[in-house]
């Protein structure tokens, strides 16, 4: 055998591992919309069950993800009240010292430092008692009003196919570059066993 011989068969291996792991790649996602070929209908895999895997996301999110018990747990974790509290004790301040004497003017002639004071501070109890009740309360009416497992399937079973071929393309680049090149390999590894088998054959 000549050199062309066993040169030509392992080139012909090796890119047929490529293109095969190229057009594999490829029909993940083209074609976007459905094609008729030959009575067949020919469409890329994610966009063809694309209704489907937003279902099942949707559903994942809504079990695993997104837990309105834990939300609500953490909403109604006092630590968050102190976060606020620096703010909330400033409006009230402001509240008793200037919206009060324009209201009520005469009442707020009668009252001092210490009694805006005991007043600010007594607010702030109040409110510290009743933040956790308030935030349980608003997460049951937001769980009721608002369904995740809905809103994110709609919103994955919207999104654009070319956008999700993009993305996918950008953050997975190197890894499609080496699945390719991989392909390459295996294809020239077998265009190697294919000439030593006939060699063997032949000889």
């Amino acid at each position: 055998m000549t050199a062309l011989q066993y040169i030509l068969p392992l080139v012909i291996s090796a890119f047929t591992g490529w293109i095969v792991i190229r057009l594999s790649i490829t029909f993940l996602f083209r074609p976007h919309k459905p094609l008729t070929v030959a009575g067949f209908k020919i469409q890329g895999i994610i966009p063809a069950n694309q209704q489907q895997v937003a279902e099942k996301i949707g559903k994942l999110v809504s079990a695993e993800m997104f837990s309105m018990n834990t939300l609500q747990q953490k909403a109604a974790d006092p630590e968050n009240f102190n976060k606020l509290k620096p703010e909330i004790e400033m409006h009230i301040d402001q509240f008793l010292r200037v919206r009060l004497k324009d209201t009520f003017p005469m009442l707020s002639m009668l009252m001092g430092d210490k009694t805006i004071n005991q007043l600010k501070t007594a607010f702030l109890l109040e409110l510290e008692n009743l933040f956790p009740v308030l935030m349980k309360n608003y997460i049951t009416t937001l769980e009721k009003d608002l369904d995740i497992e809905k809103t994110v399937t709609q919103k994955i079973a919207g999104f654009p196919v070319h956008k999700m071929e993009e993305l996918f393309y950008i953050s997975a680049k190197k890894q499609l570059c080496k699945a390719q090149l991989a392909g390459a390999l295996i294809g020239l590894l077998m265009g190697l066993i294919h000439i030593l088998i006939n060699t063997q054959l032949y000889s």
